[in-house]
């Protein structure tokens, strides 16, 4: 009977050491195989340093438990005293469960682990086919495989070899296994074996020496007839042991398989008949090959079988491999069949895809691979099987930057690392991150990570998948500038039709004008063009990311040409990595952000400052304004300053907003769309608010000196008084005035007059600017009433006449611009229209109801989808306001958090008050932000406001990378925003109409 507090003691210590189950490690660990052990402080410390103690201990239980009982003591004693041992065993007990029913199966194999000479810290394939020598069946070969295999996973998870050298041992042990087999079956049909040659050629990983623990081992099949014998009996032999060879590797028996022989990769595919003569290899390449048996045969290395004829197979295919770039559409090729894999893995895995998906190995090796066979025509050091020797010899050579090379070689090899631990576990071949909790657990700790090894692991894997990615496409622009710019002599250029090829292919639509582009960059001996051609690798990868690439290099010329001898803008961009990539994402988002920085280009310094993409304070905006008008000589001069002030502020929103939605390197997007929104239209307002003031400012000192005859202010309404404008929204404002002391009424409503009509002179003198249309028409009587009224009179008109749908306009109604008091005033007046006592009553919210429907059916536009349109259709803005405005009348008179101008705020308080149930409240409020950002999207990437998503397809391709979706998906697009607004509008249905 255990001690209770000795219990207590070993539970602690047990969690202390990373037991996640203690009390199971507690029974295990008073299993009677382990009695002569179990108090050693050793084996715990030993047990709680592997990936999983409790796997471990699990392992070695099964172990000690099927040693014969005189050799159990032999086994614990090497435990205990032999630390090389104890590391090995344990922690291959702990990393692979597999291994652990090995051991389990034959368990006087753990004295393979015991020996501890250099030959067996760094085995080769010597070694390797001694281990296999003995084997002379399928089940043999297959215990002895997994010996071997032992051994290698034992160095792995101690450290005694890292990724690199793991991979070339489970290489090369792939290598005897695959001439172990071939002897097997040539022993049992020796007339096979002398009717013909047979070589092994390895591809994929095996032939680059870079295998996983479970893979395909893809292979190539060469047959020659023996001599003497007819060419096609020579052939039918060697299928034949071909297929045996196959089979003994790739059958399960009574100890399971050891891995799948593929030979797919031969000539036609699995069409195509398994074994070919050198000669019809060498037909089918010259005639019949596509451009990714080119790129397969860069890892062809012959392994097993008739070593001359697998050197002659070698030699002769080797001249094909290095002429492959040559071929028509190479690039479009090889990222055509890129794109094809990522978009053949299941929705649900991409995610979690180590090798395939965006960011994983293959990323990686196709990089790589591309470079290799468009530079290694001319130059022999890249020919190399091995990807992270090939990488080297990229950078070596000035193919690829030394810090990428260095980012991407960590990256690939913490990848690489990932996946042998993943597939180490269970001998299983898989590229999936776990999803389980223990798993991640066990993958990080066998990584190394011990103090929150779930959370660094995703950290570190998210952080070099993002590099992969960042720099996957970045390494294939570096040859284009090679076309364009100054050489040396003798140095390989690109042909102008390959490196249009290479544009068209990484998506841009006129290769021939970015060509150009490149060349008045990139050429000369400038100091400017030395730093063009720096950047212009990263930039193209960065505009390639988006939906026009032509129109961001484009402008990106022009920015260059109105700044490039300007030394700061040069020393923005090579120094300030930020600078470049927001500008790049600027630059080819759309019109309206380029179009305002070609307008005042030195905006761009704005992008290198970490607070320069961060709106201004209203009341900073309206002093520089107002001081800038003052400073003017005219009306015309002093509303071109405060335009000149809206241009910058604008771009800064734009910019922001932009780079918020798509996200860069360092910051990834902004997951808050909601928080995006308020933004962007708090500092429109507050923007158009200041505009308004100095065009006010303007118009009385032109016509009246200091002083206006009449207290004058401006009141937004609509989406300007509710912060909530867009890039294209229009200024709805009332104008309200009091005439000063002694000044007649008529006298004072002729001076409001005046400076209402010379504001709207002054906003609307021509200009390359976007449009600021003050709009007036929600005043009372609409157009048909007076342009401004004085306060009495608003009173009067409010009280004798006020409709229902003015009282709810008022809803957001707030002070601008002008007399600050007086519009205070004007807030106190309208108050208890808008928050009506009592709430609403019936008939009121009867015709509020029917306005609604009417405006419906009236006002969306002939020919518009309905399901689409942001404003007016099903769900959209209208629908989501007008049913937060009706609870903000019937109920802000004892909700004072109702009381607000912003649709998004009443909403969350009419949640907060009980009004609105949270789910109804979040798919109200989630519809709202849509539909504002799809209408902030439309003008950023037109230049012109639209309520509906653009036809075109390039314009409609990148309001959808605006708002986070990928190329190719605005269909899925599409049918989120209808279902979104689809839910947004049951709940209208219910919550406004009462449905």
């Amino acid at each position: 009977m255990t001690v209770p507090g000795r219990r207590s003691s070993t539970f602690s210590r047990l969690l202390r050491s990373g037991f996640t189950d203690p009390s199971a490690a507690a029974r295990l660990l008073d299993a009677p195989a382990l009695a002569a052990v179990r108090a050693d402080p050793v084996l715990l410390d030993a047990l709680g340093a592997t990936a999983d103690p409790d796997l471990a201990l699990l392992g070695l239980v099964r172990l000690a438990e099927a040693q014969p009982p005189q050799e159990l003591p032999g086994l614990l004693d090497t435990l205990v005293s032999a630390k090389p041992l104890r590391d090995r065993l344990l922690g291959v007990l702990g990393a692979s469960e597999a291994l652990g029913d090995h051991l389990a199966r034959h368990p006087r194999d753990w004295q393979s682990l015991v020996t501890y000479e250099a030959a067996d810290l760094h085995p080769g394939l010597p070694e390797f086919e001694r281990g296999l020598a003995d084997a002379h069946d399928p089940v043999a070969l297959r215990i002895a495989y997994r010996r071997c295999l032992l051994s290698i996973a034992a160095r792995d998870v101690c450290g005694t070899i890292d990724v690199v050298e793991t991979a070339a041992e489970l290489a090369d042990l792939a290598t005897a296994t695959l001439r172990a087999a071939l002897r097997i079956a040539s022993a049992a049909a020796p007339e096979d074996a002398a009717r013909c040659r047979l070589a092994v050629i390895a591809m994929g990983k095996c032939g680059g020496n870079e295998l996983n623990y479970v893979s395909d081992v893809d292979v190539i099949f060469v047959g020659e007839a023996a001599p003497g014998t007819d060419e096609a009996k020579g052939v039918q032999a060697a299928t034949r042991l071909a297929s045996h060879l196959m089979r003994i590797c790739s059958e399960t028996t009574v100890e399971g398989t050891i891995w799948p022989v593929d030979a797919n990769l031969r000539p036609e595919g699995r069409n195509g008949p398994l074994v070919r003569t050198l000669a019809s290899h060498m037909a089918y390449y010259q005639r019949w090959a596509k451009t990714w048996e080119f790129q397969a045969l860069l890892k062809a290395r012959a392994v097993a079988g008739d070593r001359d004829l697998g050197a002659q197979y070698v030699e002769a295919i080797t001249p094909l491999v290095w002429q492959a770039a040559e071929r028509e559409n190479f690039v479009a090729d090889v990222q055509k069949m890129r794109r094809r894999v990522v978009d053949n893995i299941p929705a649900a895995q991409v995610d979690r895809e180590l090798k395939l998906g965006p960011g994983g190995l293959r990323d990686v090796e196709f990089a790589v691979q591309l470079l290799q066979l468009v530079h290694g025509r001319s130059d022999a050091t890249l020919h190399s099987r091995t990807t992270l020797d090939a990488l080297q010899a990229l950078a070596a050579g000035g193919y690829v930057g030394r810090a990428d090379a260095a980012q991407l070689h960590d990256a690939y090899r913490f990848l690489r690392a990932m996946e042998h631990r993943i597939q180490l576990y269970r001998l299983r071949r898989t590229h999936l991150v776990p999803e389980d909790e223990n798993d991640l657990r066990r993958l990080g700790r066998s990584m190394g990570l011990r103090t929150e090894p779930v959370a660094e692991l995703n950290k570190a894997w998210r952080r070099h998948a993002s590099v992969v990615r960042r720099l996957h496409e970045k390494l294939f622009y570096r040859p284009l500038l090679d076309a364009v710019a100054q050489l040396a002599p003798g140095e390989t250029r690109l042909s102008p039709r390959a490196a249009g090829q290479r544009l068209e292919a990484l998506g841009y639509a006129d290769p021939a004008g970015a060509l150009r582009h490149l060349e008045a960059l990139a050429s000369g001996v400038t100091r400017k063009a030395a730093i063009q051609r720096t950047l212009l690798p990263v930039l193209l990868g960065w505009f390639a990311d988006s939906a026009d690439p032509d129109a961001g290099l484009l402008n990106f010329r022009k920015v260059s040409d109105a700044l490039g001898k300007t030394p700061w803008y040069l020393r923005l961009l090579r120094d300030e990595g930020a600078a470049a990539e927001n500008l790049a994402r600027v630059l080819s988002a759309g019109r309206l952000a380029p179009d305002l920085l070609l307008r005042a280009p030195e905006a761009v310094a704005l992008l290198g400052d970490p607070e320069g993409l961060q709106p201004r304070a209203h009341e900073a905006l309206e002093q520089e304004v107002l001081a800038a008008v003052g400073r003017a000589e005219n009306p015309e001069a002093a509303v071109a300053a405060a335009r000149g002030v809206r241009r910058r502020e604008l771009f800064r929103t734009t910019a922001a907003d932009i780079i918020g939605s798509y996200g860069t390197e360092d910051s990834p997007a902004e997951e808050d769309h909601g928080a995006l929104v308020d933004r962007v239209g708090g500092a429109v307002s507050d923007l158009t608010a200041a505009t308004l003031a100095g065009a006010l400012r303007a118009a009385v000192h032109s016509h009246f000196g200091d002083t206006l005859p009449t207290r004058f202010a401006v009141i937004g309404v609509g989406r300007f008084g509710g912060h909530e404008l867009g890039y294209g929204s229009d200024a709805d404002v009332l104008f309200v005035h009091e005439p000063r002391e002694g000044v007649g009424e008529q006298e004072a409503a002729k001076a409001a007059q005046t400076v209402i009509a010379e504001m709207r002179r002054l906003l609307q003198l021509p200009s390359t600017d976007p449009p600021l249309l003050i709009d007036a028409d929600l005043r009372p009587e609409g157009r048909s009433g007076p342009l401004a009224r004085t306060l009495a009179s608003y009173a009067a008109y409010y009280r004798r006449w006020s409709l229902t749908w003015e009282s709810q306009a008022l809803l957001r109604a707030e002070p601008v611009a002008g007399d600050a008091e007086l519009g205070a005033r004007f807030i106190e007046l309208i108050d208890p229209l808008r928050y009506p006592a009592e709430g609403l009553g019936e008939d009121a919210v009867r015709e509020i109801r029917r306005l609604k429907a009417r405006m419906e059916s009236e006002r969306l536009p002939r020919g518009a989808d309905p399901t689409l349109h942001t404003k007016l259709g099903r769900g959209g803005l209208s629908d989501v306001e007008w049913t937060v405005q009706l609870m903000q009348m019937q109920h802000a008179w004892s909700e004072p958090g109702l009381r607000t101008t912003r649709t998004r705020r009443a909403l969350a308080a009419a949640h907060a008050a009980g009004l609105i149930p949270t789910e109804e409240a979040q798919i109200l409020d989630e519809a709202w932000v849509l539909a504002t950002r799809v209408r902030n999207a439309v003008m950023l990437v037109r230049g012109r406001a639209g309520d509906t998503f653009p036809p075109e397809a390039r314009e409609l391709a990148a309001v959808g990378r605006y708002l986070g979706y990928a190329e190719g998906t605005v269909g899925e697009m599409l049918d989120d925003y209808r279902r979104i607004t689809r839910r947004a509008r049951a709940v209208v249905e219910e919550r406004f109409y009462g449905a």
